[in-house]
């Protein structure tokens, strides 16, 4: 009995760790920075972040793990063209960013202060954030909600080709022919 009892603990823990997605497993076609990292880069060599602001909890954002992100085309433009940051939302972790230390306080309730930041408020699982940097200013993006690969590839070429710079995204968006099937 007492060994029956172990199996069954055993096997409920195990199936509780595997169905954990990490935010940034190795065979990740995605090569994912820390957003420390990423900003380094993009001082070094002039590219846009690209931010997945996620959540431990958020089915959608493992969703878009598994299905967005590890399609050939996505992970292809996100490694060349961007520079692919996964931001945890709730991090306990201070995160020094742009020269300013952001912390979770608990002032935003789980939320940590960078995500609140980026997020501008707006507190969605998952949002990702294009933050570009043009004649020295920056400028920062949210798109919340779940992205397809085919939605992923209008919003990444959007940015990746500065189209934001003198297009209305309506008709770029409407304009647009992709590579994902």
């Amino acid at each position: 009995m007492r060994h029956k009892m172990f199996i069954t603990l055993f096997l409920l823990t195990a199936s509780a760790a595997f169905s954990q997605s990490t935010p940034a497993s190795d065979n990740s076609p995605v090569k994912w920075y820390s957003i420390q990292d990423a900003e380094k880069l993009m001082k070094q060599s002039p590219r846009p972040l690209f931010i997945d602001t996620y959540t431990d909890w958020c089915g959608w954002c493992k969703k878009m793990d598994r299905e967005t992100f590890t399609n050939p085309v996505i992970s292809d433009l996100l490694n060349n063209k961007f520079y692919p940051v996964k931001l945890n939302a709730e991090s306990k972790d201070n995160i020094t960013f742009m020269g300013q230390t952001f912390v979770n306080d608990g002032k935003y309730g789980n939320a940590h202060q960078l995500a609140v930041t980026l997020l501008q408020g707006q507190l969605s699982y998952p949002t990702v954030v294009f933050l570009t940097l043009e004649n020295g200013k920056i400028g920062v993006s949210p798109v919340p909600g779940f992205q397809d690969a085919k939605q992923m590839e209008v919003l990444l070429t959007f940015f990746a080709e500065k189209a934001y710079l003198n297009k209305k995204w309506e008709d770029y968006q409407k304009s647009f022919v992709g590579k994902v099937k």
